[in-house]
């Protein structure tokens, strides 16, 4: 259901803000608007912020191909199961500091997303907030990386896109009001938060196995048909 899709994804980056305040929050004081009208600061933060929720919809629209491609071969069942368990993964990794999985390619990547940053920083034009946007969305983050599985267990293009685009929504309030007036929350509320995300995800992750398992169970586990025969292929 595309309303379970929304309120899912716009959960998610509610409860990803906090993350967000933490980790993106020094991009986010150094975007260079402070010294401009307030009608013009606010324009700028303005499509800073589009600039993430556009990106998180273009990815959205990338993952929940994939995710239909997963769907049409029948194999949703197994592919829920996967994510699941790669959150878990990702999850132990980040919680005892140690890298499983390392792709150098990523470094790379994150290196020139960082430059661009710096020189659309350096350059005070408003058309520039749009890109410092969009370079701030690929920048690697595990609450992201969570909101992809979401877009790929959609199965279709515009469920991946809502759950992403909703996603990036959810964040907004908060990241709004810290690129507008600062740090307002308190170093303590962050941390408690921080402290209750790794509990959160992995609830996500159980809940995509308990999905792929079949166990019959509504709304948590329901019956999944893997025949593709049937299946119309339509976004």
């Amino acid at each position: 259901m595309a309303w379970q899709l929304i309120i899912s994804g716009f959960l998610l980056g509610i409860v990803s803000s906090f993350h967000c305040v933490g980790m993106c929050g020094p991009i986010a004081l150094s975007l260079p608007v402070y010294y401009l009208p307030p009608r013009q600061k606010l324009i700028g933060i303005l499509l800073y912020h589009s600039g993430r929720i556009l990106l998180y919809a273009l990815l959205g629209l990338f993952f929940g191909f994939v995710g239909r491609q997963f769907f049409l071969a029948g194999l949703q069942q197994y592919f829920s199961i996967a994510l699941g368990c790669i959150i878990l993964l990702i999850l132990l990794q980040s919680t005892i500091g140690r890298k499983f999985i390392h792709l150098k390619f990523m470094d790379q990547f994150q290196g020139k997303l960082q430059n661009i940053i710096a020189i659309y920083i350096q350059k005070k034009q408003l058309y520039g907030m749009l890109i410092l946007g969009m370079a701030n969305g690929l920048l690697p983050c595990g609450m992201v990386y969570l909101a992809i599985t979401g877009a790929l267990a959609a199965g279709n293009l515009i469920g991946g896109v809502a759950f992403m685009a909703f996603f990036g929504i959810g964040t907004f309030p908060a990241m709004f009001l810290l690129t507008y007036f600062g740090s307002f929350i308190s170093l303590n509320v962050r941390n408690n938060m921080k402290k209750a995300i790794p509990f959160f995800v992995a609830t996500m992750a159980i809940l995509l196995i308990l999905r792929g398992l079949n166990l019959n169970i509504p709304m948590i586990s329901p019956m999944m048909n893997n025949s593709a025969a049937h299946v119309i292929d339509c976004p």
